[in-house]
């Protein structure tokens, strides 16, 4: 029986010299616990090294993936084929099929197989002669490490903690430049005021006050190179009418010198800025069409790296970057924000309020493919992303075009602009309002007009007064005067008011009240 071992120098084909001894498989490692002892079972026959690093890496990458590379066919036919009639022990039942299928041979793979490997790796520098151990540990540790960077389809061009250092180092220049510019128009505001508000574009201010230094000198100064000619002609216009303060030329020096770290982190930021844009073309392409440069880098310095990120869901790409407003809105119940990072793009930048909050949504689904795409595929391209902008972007133009349809029939018909009429509306004065007065409560005022109403209706009848009669015409009166006939009182019907009963009720009362006066008045004649 022949055995193939697999080491990280080369292939090592032994033979086996005592068969019986592999049938103990629990006490087979006693066999091997001498040097002496494996050299009496095994005898080494053949050994292929490998030239390079490459070629292990090749035969390594082969035997993983269940394939015969091409040192091992070159081996196999070269020695086991004489001796076809023999088995071949191998660690690998997979490749073991591949070589029976192909060149021919009878492969073995078994529990006692697999005991023998393992003893062979415990004797292996005593069983090769001429491979001395440091070799073996180096050779071991260099394919390891290929291997590795094999497995994970390692690239030094796919290095995204690049990108994460070089997004984090733009964002900190950007607050340095605008202290340092703040600091720098401040500090020689003092001298020459009126030239910040003349320019106004940072990187031009700096390199006015390095070139003039003094006010005095803007005169004699050229300025055509950094400034507009009017700009120029008003910078000139108003050294001469300036406000400021004297400075010492230590003071000029001093504020030069900040000028001068301005314009160098200005130019410094640009080429970061460039580096950063081109990094991000060659590790996630796709991302990067997506969403621009700037807010992918942000999204995989937020998640750690690419591979990261690609491990999260389109909803957690969509809010990343809003986790405190998020969990706040969870805390009160009240809505949950509806973009993070990704609000920055400028797909959302360009859509109006109301679809913003759908085209992130939108927008984060197609990204999370694109970074997955870039990060677990092979394919260095963008046409993926480039093909899904252009989805979103005829989206938006169908969302942003909603707006102005009508509903109709086809649902194709374009709303039709009305004429427009302009309504003014005439509004009076309310003088009530200059009032000082406290206004009186509504149940006050009820309960003012309850009063009223019960005043009206509690007044009683007023009786009509006749006026006073002479003695004389009232005994005239008195002798024409007939008794008075009593009326038939009618019954009042029902549709009738009340009022007239009430006027019948004070006649009859009144009669004899004004028959008692004339009687009195008659009394005092006689007495007269």
């Amino acid at each position: 029986m022949l055995v193939l071992f697999e080491t990280a120098a080369g292939y090592a084909i032994f033979k086996v010299l005592d068969e019986s001894k592999l049938q103990q498989v629990d006490s087979l490692y006693k066999e091997f616990e001498t040097p002496e002892k494996a050299n009496k079972i095994l005898k080494l026959k053949h050994f292929e090294k490998f030239q390079d690093t490459t070629e292990a890496l090749a035969a390594a990458t082969a035997l993983v993936e269940g394939k015969i590379g091409k040192s091992l066919k070159k081996v196999l036919k070269k020695v086991v084929a004489k001796e076809a009639h023999e088995e071949l022990a191998i660690s690998d039942a997979k490749l073991g099929g591949v070589i029976k299928d192909k060149l021919d041979l009878s492969c073995v793979h078994s529990p006692a197989v697999a005991e023998l490997m393992r003893c062979i790796r415990s004797q292996m520098e005593a069983l090769i002669s001429g491979l001395p151990q440091r070799e073996i540990s180096a050779m071991s540790l260099g394919l390891a490490h290929s291997l590795s960077r094999y497995k994970l389809k390692f690239s030094p061009d796919k290095v995204d903690t690049m990108i994460v250092q070089a997004i984090s180092l733009l964002d900190d220049l950007d607050k340095e430049l605008n202290n340092y510019i703040m600091r720098c128009r401040e500090w020689y505001g003092w001298h020459f005021p009126e030239l910040g508000k003349v320019i106004n574009d940072n990187l031009a201010y700096c390199k006015t006050v390095c070139r003039i230094g003094d006010r005095t000198n803007v005169a004699s100064s050229d300025l055509s190179d950094l400034l507009p000619e009017d700009v120029e002609a008003e910078v000139k216009l108003a050294a001469e009418i300036s406000m400021g303060t004297e400075v010492s030329e230590q003071d000029i020096g001093n504020i030069r010198h900040l000028c001068t770290q301005v314009i160098e982190i200005t130019e410094y930021r640009a080429q970061l800025y460039d580096y950063l844009k081109n990094r991000m073309m060659a590790i996630a392409p796709n991302l990067t069409v997506m969403v621009g440069e700037l807010v992918g880098a942000r999204l995989i310095s937020h998640a750690g790296s690419l591979l990261n990120l690609a491990k999260h869901p389109a909803s957690t790409v969509q809010i990343l970057g809003a986790e405190k407003a998020l969990f706040r809105a969870l805390k009160t119940r009240k809505d949950t924000p509806k973009y993070g990072l990704i609000y920055h793009a400028s797909l959302v930048g360009q859509t109006t309020a109301k679809n913003k909050g759908k085209i992130s949504r939108m927008l984060a689904a197609k990204t999370s493919l694109a970074i997955r795409y870039d990060a677990l595929g092979e394919d260095t391209n963008a046409e993926m992303g480039a093909e899904n902008r252009a989805k979103l972007e005829a989206r938006l133009r169908q969302l942003e075009e909603r707006g102005i349809r009508r509903i109709s029939g086809t649902g194709k018909a374009m709303a039709k602009a009305d004429k427009y009429q302009h309504k003014s509306e005439v509004k009076v004065y309310d003088p009530s309002g200059d009032s000082t007065i406290p206004s009186t409560s509504k149940k006050r005022k009820f309960e003012e007009i309850k009063e009223e109403e019960e005043e009206v209706f509690s007044t009683p009848v007023m009786k009509a007064k006749k006026p006073k009669k002479s003695p004389e015409t009232a005994a005239v009166e008195e002798e024409t005067e007939e008794p008075p006939k009593k009326k038939k009182k009618k019954k009042p019907k029902k549709d009738e008011a009340e009022e007239p009963k009430e006027e019948e009720e004070t006649v009859e009362i009144t009669e004899p009240t004004e028959k008692k006066k004339k009687k009195k008045k008659k009394v005092k004649e006689e007495e007269d």
